[in-house]
């Protein structure tokens, strides 16, 4: 979740109900030479505690150095270890999800970083379920992990060579659930209320994972946890439910989504990390359009996007897309 996961966005998830979540991932050689633009993507708020910081490399001991200053500065709660990345910048760096295929070196670089930071803070790994279709080794590599000292894993179900096209692959992640002791966390086209509970309830995993569900819709966090919640309180009360017929909260409106979506760029041009109002404006478009997915007339608004150069020339999309929005259903806009 590059450009993505920065300190803005994860404090909007962490009130809509997120309970663990990691920085965008950060290059261990970055960190070691005390790159100001890759300390940055450390940032993060007390309140969005407990929170880890990513790091991905291919050096067990510079990772570990890494680590090391990182807890110095920052003082997360965990360091995850990234062994998923499908980017070809990265995995060409023998980085990310490229380990996967070589998991000699996977073993060291894991256990050379919990050995040496595993007495500061927990250390979780991401993986995906393989390279590629004839070499899913997932189980295999959990199996790795928990015997080199990580304590949590999270699994996404797609190779590398998917990249995000094809269905996640769950019976794996179950396999994977199975096969070892510590907590492993599912992740992949969890885009519903329903998704996290028919995962949790038919597969061995601790947690969900929610990665780009959450970039159209923050709100997901509120909604899942909120479904999560009265499954066990029906549970509690034997009285069990179907997952898929669970909704225990009303849909966000269009007029708080456009909140959200104002809000995350007043508070982004403030923080000034993208630079002034026009360059956060133009780093921000692609958020937008993420945003703008699942919108009514979203294609007119995607047009307005790729342009859009001020938070009052927002406010005016806004406005006029609720009025007309309004004009047609009443009910959604302000409901």
């Amino acid at each position: 979740m590059a450009g993505v996961t920065d300190l803005i966005f994860r404090g909007l998830c962490k009130e809509m109900g997120a309970d663990v979540m990691t920085t965008e991932f950060v290059s261990a050689e970055g960190i070691l030479q005390a790159d100001k633009r890759t300390r940055k993507y450390t940032e993060f708020d007390e309140s969005q505690r407990p929170l880890g910081i990513q790091l991905f490399g291919a050096d067990g001991q510079r990772m570990a150095e890494a680590a090391h200053k990182i807890i110095d500065w920052k003082q997360p709660d965990f360091i995850d270890l990234n062994f998923g990345c499908p980017v070809k910048k990265v995995v060409s760096r023998n980085g990310g999800s490229s380990l996967l295929k070589d998991c000699p070196l996977l073993a060291e670089v894991a256990g050379t970083v919990a050995a040496s930071i595993g007495q500061r803070v927990p250390v979780t790994a991401k993986i995906r379920i393989g390279w590629d279709a004839s070499s899913i080794n997932a189980p295999e590599v959990c199996r790795i992990l928990e015997n080199n000292g990580i304590q949590a894993i999270a699994v996404h179900g797609r190779t590398r060579a998917q990249g995000y096209s094809g269905e996640a692959d769950w019976d794996t992640i179950d396999a994977c659930a199975r096969a070892v002791d510590i907590p492993i966390i599912g992740n992949g086209d969890i885009s519903s209320p329903a998704d996290a509970l028919r995962r949790k309830k038919e597969t061995a995993i601790s947690a969900v994972m929610i990665g780009r569900a959450a970039m159209s819709s923050p709100w997901i966090f509120r909604e899942v946890r909120a479904a999560l919640d009265l499954q066990k309180q029906n549970d509690a009360n034997d009285s069990p439910s179907s997952p898929a017929a669970v909704t225990p909260t009303t849909p966000i409106s269009l007029n708080d989504q456009w909140q959200l979506i104002l809000r995350h760029v007043s508070l982004s041009i403030e923080w000034g990390r993208y630079g002034n109002e026009l360059q956060t404006l133009r780093s921000m478009r692609s958020r937008l359009m993420a945003y703008s997915k699942g919108f009514p007339a979203g294609k007119p608004l995607r047009q307005r996007f790729s342009q859009v150069a001020s938070l009052q020339e927002l406010q005016d999309i806004a406005d006029k897309h609720l009025e007309r929005q309004e004009a047609i259903l009443p009910t959604q806009a302000h409901s």
